[in-house]
Order: structure tokens, then sequence, then C-alpha cells
């Protein structure tokens, strides 16, 4: 390269004991590249008055006056195609020149706080300024706003699989990867910084990246709160994190959701709002450890939430017969589905899964008794249209597994341990139908694996008793709607032949409505198309939910 042209700068930004310094050697081997480390730390120092114990030698030795090294030394001259900066998110002042993020290609390096905070205090006291795990945050969003989202890469990776991690991030800056990366003679280099006797006496023993350690060190428990303080900033920046074989995760690709809007949405957990990723509950809590929470399924048309009152007359019910204590009220309980649904902008066409867990325990362990923090509320709200095909029908298969007796555990509790249901849609799924029907211990029809089921012959309607199956909030609106459409209603024990031979059927369920069935294990089911009795219950229904249902308050000003 010809003396006295403008190299391509690349910025690499991170928080300190983040492998920082093995990263500026394993680009320093490149016959394309000039490294520089921390140039604007004299100006940190300088504008902030941090001790360090080197302070009075850096500040003589290292211009600290930051625009001017941004520009004479940052995005100056050089002769190399390439210059390597190495920067520590704290560094980044307002006092600086926006060239400084404006100009050059920037790139992230992270490292868990758990594995930095055990070694930070060598040199310093560990604090959140200190970690700039937050600034390496904003130095990201400010990038992408200016249209630049930089490449991300995690400290724990790159030790893992040092060429696959450097082939991706020299992929990602559009630069041509070169083998000698990966090593590095041992001992202190002439472009150390002057602070390097300090920091840098372990990577000055190394050659190369070194394999992390199986199993984490011990942690300093003094610096809990910083860790808990620093894990969300960190969180979100692994998010961003290129995948790589060397990765600790397995590399599957993101699935498709069913509707792509759902992957921003916002949901109630406990007492506030959260975005979709942030959104979990305590490893403690009893939803957890033994799946002890009772659950609604609610939808919204036009603005108005169907049959929420008798939803919620279940779930109370449910959680008295769990015994559960310190229940929220129903009015707060409402408070937190309206809040919801108007933070996300849902008011039709959206269905609410409402879960309320025993809440958190004190200790691992089955025990009530371990519960002393009230329950946990979860509202997650989506947008979600009927999950079944109600245009043309549904096929079905006869599961072996049989539905729970109320001797075992009663459906007339709402609750959250679906584990019967689940293996009987294992079986559905195997034989591609679109759900399974269960039966009882004497063989009789109780429901499907998610829905209730009705059937018609010659005119009349049947249905199961609610001895084994859930007595479901829709089922009992279609019961009233057969009979106010002037039809013969049957509630009795029904065979499995009865529903192989049977006119008509289909089954009813919050988050499906009315599903025709059209087959059930190979047989057609009438003339294999949506009967006429199926079709006028469809139709009565969609009068109800569209002229019925809880308005949703909004502000005044909407």
């Amino acid at each position: 390269m010809a003396a006295a042209e403008q190299p391509v700068v690349i910025h690499a930004w991170s928080a300190p004991r983040s492998l920082s310094t093995s990263l500026m050697y394993s680009f320093a081997q490149r016959d394309d590249m000039e490294v520089v480390d921390e140039p604007l730390y004299a100006n940190f120092l300088r504008v902030t008055g941090v001790d360090r114990p080197y302070r009075q030698e850096l500040l003589s030795k290292m211009d600290p006056d930051g625009n001017k090294v941004i520009d004479e030394v940052i995005l100056g001259p050089g002769k190399t195609k390439y210059r390597y900066c190495k920067h520590i998110a704290k560094q980044r002042l307002p006092n600086l020149s926006s060239d400084l993020m404006k100009k050059g290609k920037h790139f992230i390096l992270i490292r868990n706080p758990l594995n930095i905070l055990p070694s930070f205090d060598k040199v310093v006291p560990p604090s959140f300024l200190e970690l700039g795990i937050a600034e390496l945050v904003s130095i990201y969003s400010e990038l992408c706003e200016l249209g630049s989202p930089p490449p991300v890469i995690d400290a724990d990776d790159l030790q893992r699989d040092p060429e696959a991690v450097l082939c991706g991030l020299c992929e990602d800056l559009g630069i041509p990867f070169q083998s000698q990366m990966v090593k590095w003679e041992a001992g202190p280099k002439d472009f150390d910084g002057i602070w390097a006797p300090w920091w840098y006496r372990s990577v000055h023993k190394s050659t190369g990246f070194s394999m992390p350690h199986r199993y984490p060190l011990t942690f300093p428990f003094v610096f809990y709160d910083l860790l808990e303080q620093s894990l969300p900033f960190y969180n979100m920046l692994k998010r961003q994190v290129r995948k790589t074989a060397g990765s600790l995760q397995p590399t599957l690709p993101d699935p498709p959701l069913p509707v792509p809007e759902n992957k921003k949405i916002l949901v109630w957990v406990g007492d506030e709002l959260l975005p979709r990723d942030s959104a979990k509950v305590s490893v403690f809590d009893s939803v957890v450890q033994g799946g002890d929470a009772v659950w609604e399924g609610l939808r919204i048309y036009d603005g108005k939430v169907f049959k929420l009152d008798e939803h919620l007359d279940r779930l109370f019910d449910s959680a008295k017969a769990m015994a559960f204590s310190n229940v929220p009220s129903r009015d707060w309980i409402k408070d937190a589905i309206f809040r919801t649904l108007n933070a996300n902008g849902m008011f039709n066409n959206a269905h609410i899964r409402l879960t309320l867990t025993r809440g958190k325990k004190v200790t691992s362990g089955m025990s009530p008794a371990f519960n002393l923090y009230g329950c946990t509320l979860i509202v997650l709200a989506e947008w979600k249209p009927p999950v079944y095909d109600n245009s043309h029908g549904i096929k079905l298969v006869t599961a072996t597994t049989r539905r729970n007796s109320p001797n075992s555990i009663d459906s007339k509790i709402h609750h959250n341990n679906l584990i019967n249901n689940i293996l009987a849609k294992i079986e559905g799924n195997l034989a591609q139908a679109e759900d399974a029907i269960m039966l009882d211990k004497d063989g009789f029809v109780s429901e499907t694996n998610a829905t209730n089921i009705f059937m018609v012959k010659k005119g009349i309607v049947l249905t199961p008793h609610a001895e084994y199956c859930l007595p479901g909030i829709t089922r009992a609106t279609v019961m009233d709607l057969v009979v106010k459409e002037s039809l013969v209603l049957h509630e009795r024990r029904i065979s499995l032949s009865e529903f192989h031979a049977a006119d008509e059927v289909w089954t009813t369920g919050t988050m499906g409505e009315i599903t025709p069935v059209v087959m059930i294990d190979g047989r057609e089911i009438g003339d294999g198309k949506i009967g006429p009795v199926t079709r006028q219950i469809q139709n009565a229904y969609k009068v109800m939910t569209a002229g019925s249902g809880v308005p949703i308050p909004r502000n005044a000003e909407e």
C-alpha cells in the first residue's frame, strides 16, 4: 500500500476482561493490518478523573485530546490497508466527535459477566460503569440507527472455535480471513498500551485462544447485585450473535412463527409487561416445579373479550379446588388483561392464554407450603385466527391414551398438568391428523386432546357427558345455541362407533371455535363435507361472538 493513504478502520468495542487483547493480537498477525491499543484511554482518564495505578504515566505519554486522537490516530493516514482499533466501551464519551461512529467498520465483542467478574478486581474494583456493558448496548443501538448494525461475537464462542468465529467475523466485516490469525508468539507486543503490565499478564503467556474452563470459576457473590444489573444487557446483545459450529447452543435457525406479527408482543408476567423474549417466570415458580397452575383461553372479537366472566369464574373455581392462596382479585386480573390488550393494540382476532400459577417457592420442592410469594399471573395475548380449518374440516384419529378419570385428576380443574392430553396429541401428530379423540376408562368417547366434541345423527345433536372431559365454555355456549336453533340435544355416553357412523361431527374450543370433522380413523363422516347443522351452528356462533362480550376499556383520547 502506498505511504500516507487512508486505511479502512475496524473498531472493536468490548468490555474489560473480554478477550479483547487476545483478539487484538489475532488481528495483528495479518499482513494487511496495523493495530492501535485503546487510543481513547487518556481522554477517558482526563474527562472522568478516574484513577488508575498508571494514570500519570498514561496522561504524560498519550494524547488526552480525544477528538485530536480520532482525527490523527484513529482516522489518520497510514501504511496498511486496514487499521484495527481496540476500544473499551466506557471510553466512548459524549465529548467525542460523531466521526468515531460514522466512519469505519464496527463490531462488538461481548462476554458473560459470570466469566468477567471473578477476575475483574485484580486491578480495579468492579462497578456497573467499569464493566461498560450498558454502553455496549448504546453503541449497538447507535450503529443500528446509523444504518450499520454491527456484527456481535461472544468471547466464549471465540475460545471454543476461534477459526469459525474469526471467519464469520471477517465475512461480516467484508475482509478476507487469514489463517495466521489463530496463533501468535508469546510475550509483550510493541503496540501494547502502557497498562499492559497490570492487565495483560495472562495473554502474554498465550500463543492463541485458550479453551474456556470446562466448569466456571466460583463466583464472588459480593458481586451478585452487579451480575443481576449486567446480565440483561449482555443477554440483549447475545441475541444478536452469529451462530457458529463453536457456539455452546445448537445452531438451529429461528423457526418461522405461525403469525409473524407475534414476534414482537408484550406479555404480562407477575405485575408488569415485558417483551416476548424477556417474558419469563422464575425457575422456582410452581408451574415449572410441577405444572402447578390453572389457565383459561380467551378470544377477542371486535373490541370485546368473549365470555370473560365465565372464564374467570372457572379460573377462580380451579384455583380454589387447587387450594391456591393469595389469589389476585377479579378486578386486578381484568385490569391486567385490559392493559395487555391495549399495550399490544389487540382489539380483534386475538387470543389470550391466561395462566395463574401457585407462584414462586422459597426453595425447590412439591409442597405448597413453600409458596410464600403469592400467585403469578401470566397474560399471553397473541394475534391468532382460529387454529383449525373451519371451512373444509379436519381429520381425527382415536388415541390409545385414555382421558384422565376424576379418580386421579378431575378434568373440571382447568390445570396446566397436560401430560395426559399431550400424549394423545403426539399420537395424533404421528398419524398426521389434526387432533386425537380420547376415550374414557370404559371406552366411551370423552373429548379430543384439545376440544370438546359433538355429533349429529338423523338431525339430533349429541355430546358426551362432562364426566371425564372438560366442561368447556365454548361447549356450554354451543349447547345453548343448539337449543335456541330449535334442534334436539342429547348429552349421554357415546361410543366410538357412533361417531364413526355419524352424519356430522364438530369440535368446540375457544382457540378453534366450531370446527367440522370430515374423517375419523379413516372413516368419512357423512359425505365427507361440512353438514348443514354444523354450518347452522357456525353461523349462530359467529353472530353471538359479534354481538356479545365485555368491552375492552381504552383511554378517552383514543
